[in-house]
């Protein structure tokens, strides 16, 4: 894999000092575009009007509040909207988000609009079936070099798997085709399990009338660099320091799906992206765009210092011969493999 050119641009983090958690970034006719999580809408506080934050920028560095751009239907109004992401087939704007209003549990719909700046008007259909997959969040739509259309997210699993490796119960990561911008052909494929001791999101977590250890993959968003896949993912808590950004290569869309590091490591952690003590607290659930430089940039949120806001933080993601790095991070996560290997030696 070829290194790029040094990057011309860096960052004074955070970029947007306020609560904007889940950032989904992308870039259109010459201007940059970001919607996520608002604090209202993570809380499911009472919102009048749209939900859904988008902030724009012409240089990635400066943010501007523009407005809540989804028009919520009646029936999610008194939930929460989490993790909202855009796409375009060229002609409008899909904007995929989770919606928690229902009692039955957490799903994923789709809203459209004629300009990146919305309104966007809900398609009135979820595209998860609730009563086949009662939680699904986390919607990324990844168009592949053919045209066809894929929807990775999150979504529960109650079994736990002998291996190898072995697979915790947990949410996780799928894949579907789409049939269409606003439609799912529903024949969900595994993408990958939570295996990996820092993935654990809570201890004796009730979840589905069970106590049990609960693990947690979520936030996919996936790219295609020289004829590779590379899916980019959140694993752990992400209201504290196991959170972070690790990631997995494929020949195809529908996988499989592998690690490309080693797994024989007695903490393996996350790659990417993890909590620098001090310094960085729970940084995750990234996207990433391609700048008009031709470099990507790797778009993220992390906790204040009060533990208030979720905020919106960009770095460079650098390409090198051994896999996608973010300098912020890499040599602590250096340092902490390398304890790892001796420690299990």
């Amino acid at each position: 894999m070829s290194i790029a050119p040094p990057f011309p641009l860096s960052f004074q983090n955070p970029v947007y000092p306020a609560y904007f958690a889940d950032p989904f970034c992308f870039y259109h006719d010459g201007t940059y575009y970001a919607v996520g999580t608002g604090k209202d809408e993570a809380d499911a506080c009472p919102i009048t009007g749209n939900v859904v934050p988008m902030i724009t920028s012409k240089d990635l560095h400066n943010w501007n509040w523009h407005n809540r751009v989804l028009i919520p239907p009646p029936e999610e109004k008194s939930g929460p909207f989490w993790a909202p992401e855009i796409a375009t087939d060229g002609q409008r704007f899909y904007l995929y988000y989770s919606p928690g209003g229902t009692k039955k549990g957490f799903h994923l719909r789709v809203a459209v609009a004629d300009h990146p700046l919305g309104p966007y008007h809900d398609t009135g259909k979820p595209l998860t079936n609730l009563a086949a997959t009662p939680f699904a969040i986390d919607a990324h739509a990844f168009q592949d070099d053919d045209g066809q259309w894929y929807m990775f997210y999150a979504a529960d699993f109650l079994d736990i798997l002998p291996g190898p490796p072995p697979t915790f119960r947990g949410t996780a990561l799928v894949v579907d085709r789409m049939s269409s911008m606003t439609s799912l052909e529903g024949n969900p494929r595994t993408v990958m399990r939570a295996h990996h001791a820092w993935q654990l999101f809570q201890k004796d977590r009730d979840m589905y009338g069970q106590i049990a250890d609960w693990y947690t993959l979520e936030g996919p968003t996936v790219l295609k660099r020289e004829g590779k896949y590379y899916l980019f993912y959140s694993g752990g808590c992400f209201q504290n320091d196991t959170y972070g950004v690790d990631y997995l290569i494929a020949d195809h869309p529908l996988g499989p799906w592998h690690e490309p590091a080693p797994h024989d490591l007695h903490d393996r952690g996350p790659q990417v992206i993890r909590t620098i003590p001090g310094k960085i607290l729970g940084p995750g659930h990234n996207s990433i765009v391609t700048a008009q430089d031709g470099h990507d940039y790797i778009c993220y949120h992390a906790w204040n210092h009060s533990l208030e806001d979720r905020e919106l933080w960009i770095d460079p993601l650098l390409w090198t011969p051994t896999g996608p790095v973010v300098e912020r991070f890499a040599a602590y996560i250096h340092q902490k493999n390398e304890e790892s290997r001796n420690n299990s030696r």
